[in-house]
């Protein structure tokens, strides 16, 4: 935003040098000159009416041209030219971002083999993870099959169930949820990292062939 700020006040700065130039022209003098729409060059000693939607140029008496005064604008066209110089700013702007980040990617991965590296090295700190949530749900499945032997006893009439072991089970049954969704979570973000490195890849191919092909 920075930048385009200073793209729209060089824009500024023209157009006030224009009218500078305009204003400092009726006090030291000066000729316009310009070709109409027919083809006509024409010189006046103030500005071209037949000339407003063109270019004239503002010439010194000595010949030199002293500024080059845009055409005259009406106000729903000056209003199109900013939207589109803005738009051509910003345009300008993406371009230019997307270089940077292209120039960064390129040093980070100067080779498939260094990409490859580090996809490897963020799944396996997923897989690590999910290999401790997988210990875990093994853990939880042997404390089950205990108090499911312990229950048996219980089989007749559930009801006389001790409330202390009820709530083992309750609390094993919420912990094997907790554990079977952090796994479920574990498994889509190394789908996620896959993907970015699959995207990732497909653009630096296009680099390392662009910059690795002999200059013309």
């Amino acid at each position: 935003m920075k930048r385009l700020a200073g793209m729209v006040g060089v824009g500024v700065l023209l157009a006030g040098a224009a009218v500078q130039a305009l204003a400092q022209a009726s006090v030291e003098g000066g000729i316009y000159t310009c070709i109409d729409a027919k083809g006509r060059k024409l010189t006046s000693d103030r500005p071209i009416r037949e000339c407003a939607d063109r270019e004239q140029r503002l010439l010194n008496p000595s010949g030199t041209v002293r500024a080059i005064i845009g055409p005259t604008l009406t106000g729903p066209e000056r209003i199109a030219l900013e939207a589109k110089q803005r738009r051509e700013a910003e345009e300008r702007a993406r371009q230019a971002e997307e270089k940077r980040r292209e120039r960064a990617l390129l040093v980070r991965y100067p080779s498939r083999t260094v990409h490859d590296k580090e996809r490897a090295e963020a799944l396996s700190q997923i897989v690590v993870v999910k290999q401790a949530a997988l210990n875990r749900v093994k853990e939880l499945e042997r404390q089950r099959k205990e108090l499911d032997t312990e229950l048996e006893f219980y089989a007749k009439d559930p009801s006389k169930v001790p409330p202390s072991l009820q709530r083992l089970v309750d609390e094993n049954a919420k912990s094997m949820e907790v554990q079977e969704r952090f796994i479920a979570d574990q498994e889509a973000e190394m789908g996620r990292v896959n993907a970015r490195f699959d995207e990732e890849l497909v653009r630096l191919q296009q680099l390392w062939a662009q910059f690795s092909a002999p200059a013309n």
